[in-house]
């Protein structure tokens, strides 16, 4: 993501309110653009459909089929995501640019093939006695999906950020007028109004792909080839995303919090809505992320590796390190703060947003507590981002891994305690992963140099 740090110092560099201001709207909308179309989308369209959808229970149904679609389809691709990003970035460093394409070929038929074989099984077993076109609807939905996220990591590699918001912006309209359109036909009605749109988006980000690279082979493997696989990125793709969903899985499928939906499908009024709210509010502390490590860090980092490969002072090189230890620390002590002013006002306006939402006030600790917890998660994504420049490969699937046992183990243990407890094992599993995170880190400065001349030469 180097080339949004290299977007954003460009706009900074004007040295004025606007050119903050706009740095910062920017990155907002760069981070958290397509998680706010994705998700207000699929509101609005339960929204507007309440009064037409026969039963009203359809509705719940479509919804809660779209969250699987999205949870399992980034856990299946995950270890294909960052995978795929490092082959490309290391590609095109090499200047080989005719091998992109054809590989980025490859992993969509491997992504098509399991997701279908994944999806089509799923719906033989789970769900024999729901409507064919359901089933079939479903299994199209899981397979656009899962090559959406492959797409989406493709375009972020080449640094196509403002494409990928646009063509989102784009899809997720045709996703909400295909639905309002089909509302009539219930259940199936939604949910082919959502597969429709899905297709266009994923026609707009193939689309982005095919005009701006070109292979003279259609198809190649190199990218699975055991010479350039990366198990430890693959790995990591895979514990994050599940380290995300773990929580939300254990709530959906225990038995006094959860409720059976369609299928195999369950899902938890408890949990999922103040879960919901709370992913809408870290858009402020994903957007510093970005301006404070991706441009203020990145920066830093190319300074610090320039004066290594140039043959710099000492002196010069050490001060380079101590200023990203310091950017990374003022980066993540913003993010603090402009999280801590967002958990200020859902104390303030929470109940409030509640009530507008038709829901309980009772949820409010439980929306307090998932604020939180997403505010950490983006703190944790500082973190690991940082070891990714700084290729500890092998830091960051621990760290995952960690997250994503104690996700699963610490919110059973809310479940086992009660109600005052629920919400509690995500903030917790997380703040251990974060505290951990810094510790590892802090370590890892204090021996970069040693690192970067003895373990390398």
């Amino acid at each position: 993501m180097a080339g949004i740090g290299f977007e954003l110092r460009k706009v900074m560099r004007r040295d004025t309110l606007v050119g903050v201001a706009r740095a910062y709207l920017y990155a907002g909308l760069i981070s958290s653009g397509p998680l706010i179309l994705s998700i207000f989308g699929i509101l609005i369209i339960g929204l507007l459909s309440l009064a037409v959808v026969i039963p009203k229970f359809a509705v719940v149904q479509f919804q809660v089929s779209v969250t699987y679609l999205i949870a399992v389809s980034l856990i299946v691709t995950g270890p294909l995501q960052l995978s795929l990003t490092r082959f490309i970035s290391d590609r095109l460093f090499e200047k080989r640019d005719d091998l992109v394409l054809s590989n980025y070929n490859a992993v969509v038929l491997v992504s098509t093939a399991l997701s279908a074989a994944i999806a089509v099984t799923a719906m033989a077993f789970g769900f024999r006695h729901e409507l064919l076109a359901y089933r079939l609807l479903m299994v199209a939905g899981f397979t656009i999906m899962s090559n959406i996220w492959i797409a989406v990591i493709f375009l972020s590699s080449v640094k196509q950020y403002r494409q990928i918001l646009v063509v989102f912006f784009v899809g997720y309209a045709c996703v909400v007028v295909l639905a309002l359109m089909l509302n009539h036909h219930g259940l199936v009605g939604l949910l082919g109004g959502f597969v429709g749109g899905h297709l266009v988006l994923l026609a707009g980000l193939s689309g982005l792909i095919y005009r701006n690279y070109r292979s003279p082979v259609f198809i190649s493997f190199e990218v699975f080839e055991r010479r350039y696989a990366y198990p430890t990125l693959a790995l990591v793709g895979l514990m994050f995303n599940l380290g995300v969903w773990a929580d939300k899985f254990v709530f959906w499928y225990a038995p006094g919090t959860g409720g059976h939906v369609i299928g195999w499908l369950n899902a938890s009024i408890i949990y999922d809505i103040p879960v919901f709210i709370a992913y809408v509010c870290v858009m402020p502390g994903m957007a510093t992320f970005l301006v404070r490590i991706e441009a203020d860090f990145a920066e830093y980092y190319d300074a610090f590796y320039d004066a290594v490969r140039s043959g710099d002072t000492f002196g010069r090189i050490n001060d380079m390190r101590d200023m990203m230890v310091r950017s990374v620390r003022s980066g993540l002590y913003e993010i603090i703060k402009v999280q801590s002013i967002v958990l200020l006002l859902i104390v303030a306006f929470g109940q409030w947003v509640l009530e507008a939402l038709d829901i309980s006030p009772l949820y409010m600790p439980l929306l307090l507590v998932d604020v939180i917890s997403a505010s950490l998660q983006v703190l944790l994504l500082g973190l690991l981002n940082v070891f990714f420049y700084l290729d500890g490969r092998r830091t960051v699937l621990v760290l995952t891994s960690a997250f994503a046992l104690l996700n699963a183990v610490l919110t059973i243990v809310t479940l086992w305690i009660g109600p005052n407890a629920y919400g509690y094992g995500f903030a917790a599993a997380l703040l251990i992963v974060v505290i951990a995170s810094v510790k590892l880190l802090d370590a890892k400065f204090a021996s970069l140099e040693y690192e970067t001349y003895m373990l390398r030469s």
